[in-house]
């Protein structure tokens, strides 16, 4: 995978779409649909970032991300629920190795929608987004000790639990245990065959 497909994909963030959601670009006006969630403790508990202080801070993080997005520089959608045309989270990449052909994926998502299978539903698009069209070999999803839910929702997207890296990551002044789920190309295409 060469990194000019990266840059070139990702500043004209395409549009997916799946039963019940559409992933686009995060927006300046998903503030208040955003602040909702990410000020809440419960939400940012497992993540690597804190509550949102108020909505200035939403905001101001929304504008820039819209320069990442213009830079082909950020690689997270925007998941509206479509019933509700709300933004109610977010998943996409975080991170590429273009050597290995390799990428991370993660999500976060709004807990008045948990347990609905949306964040498997967002998961299992992007991952099809990245075999297909980015023609990855791996994608690897990440979550930290004791996030069960998460780790269900990457079993559910069709992911296979590897294992735990020990005090892998330093997150929020402590030392945290990091479970890693993955699946190759060969087994989602073995899942998803052409129609």
């Amino acid at each position: 995978m060469k990194k000019e497909l990266i840059y070139r994909t990702f500043s004209h963030l395409p549009e997916l779409h799946t039963d019940r959601l559409i992933l686009r670009k995060m927006l300046v006006s998903d503030a208040a649909d955003m602040f909702e969630y990410a000020r809440r403790e419960d939400v940012t508990r497992y993540l690597t970032w804190n509550p949102h202080p108020d909505r200035l801070y939403t905001r101001e993080y929304l504008e820039y991300i819209g320069g990442r997005y213009s830079a082909g520089m950020f690689y997270d959608w925007a998941i509206e629920y479509e019933p509700d045309r709300k933004m109610i989270g977010t998943c996409g990449f975080t991170a590429f190795n273009c050597t290995h052909d390799s990428a991370e994926v993660g999500y976060v998502l709004n807990p008045a929608y948990w347990g609905k299978g949306i964040a498997s539903e967002a998961l299992a698009r992007v991952l099809r987004f990245g075999f297909e069209k980015l023609h990855l070999h791996r994608i690897e999803a990440k979550f930290m000790n004791g996030n069960e839910r998460s780790r269900r929702v990457m079993e559910k997207a069709g992911m296979t639990f590897e294992g735990y890296q020990r005090d892998a990551m330093r997150v929020k002044g402590l030392y945290v245990t990091v479970g890693v789920c993955s699946i190759l190309a060969a087994e989602w295409r073995m899942a998803n065959p052409p129609i």
